[in-house]
């Protein structure tokens, strides 16, 4: 009982941090104040406690997703700086979280549909005259992670559900994204909405990813004295 209430005590703890930097950089967001460090430390925040299970029973490769996802975002979002870097690093998440889906579904991996998007995600991108390396490896991660969403909502279980939850936030996010980088593309109320909407959806997104690796026995409120 009481190292239940421990947990429940971290997890409390995590959300209520979690929260705080969450309001704090949206308002900074709508006035325009400087949020970098608040929204870095918030993913760092995230790194941190699933590191602290992943020692205690949960889910390692969700430790290991959330660290490249910190690397790209010191890349995209902190130093403001090699972005390709930034894309392959979260290519690498990706792909770690399709080594999840696949070791929770039987390894399926949906490639024709995966190779299929790709292609077409490359032709649309030569006919808008706007095919780069940069951006051929952007349409690999971003056909890969939407096919990691379509297979992720077939799981089943407390943690599979918030990961999935927490990947569809994460997709909603780089929509956000994407928008925000080609604003010709888009109309003007998106844009702006996309300004806001890349951590509206970002955050609550990692910290759910984060929470799905925790041990099932602590998402369940049961704790064994063995964890």
């Amino acid at each position: 009982m009481r190292k239940n209430c421990g947990s429940r005590l971290l997890i409390g703890c995590f959300l209520g941090v979690e929260g705080l930097l969450y309001g704090l950089f949206l308002y900074g967001d709508l006035t325009g104040g400087d949020t970098v460090l608040l929204k870095y430390g918030s993913i760092l925040l995230c790194l941190l406690v699933s590191a602290f299970w992943s020692v205690r029973g949960g889910d390692q490769l969700v430790t290991a997703a959330l660290a490249f996802t910190l690397g790209a975002d010191t890349f995209l979002l902190l130093l403001d700086v090699w972005y390709l870097a930034g894309v392959l690093l979260f290519c690498a998440v990706q792909g770690l979280y399709l080594v999840r889906i696949c070791r929770a579904n039987g390894g399926r991996t949906l490639w024709p549909l995966r190779m299929g998007l790709l292609v077409l995600a490359l032709w649309v991108l030569v006919r808008l005259d706007m095919l780069s390396f940069l951006n051929g490896v952007a349409a690999l991660y971003f056909t890969t992670f939407l096919c990691n969403v379509v297979q992720s909502l077939s799981l089943r279980g407390t943690q599979l559900r918030l990961f999935s939850l927490g990947l569809i936030l994460f997709l909603c996010c780089d929509v956000c994204v994407g928008a925000f980088n080609q604003p010709a593309l888009v109309p003007a109320g998106v844009y702006s909405f996309a300004q806001v909407g890349m951590w509206l959806f970002y955050l609550p997104s990692q910290v759910l990813i984060a929470l799905s690796g925790l041990p099932d026995s602590v998402l369940r409120g049961h704790d064994h004295e063995n964890q």
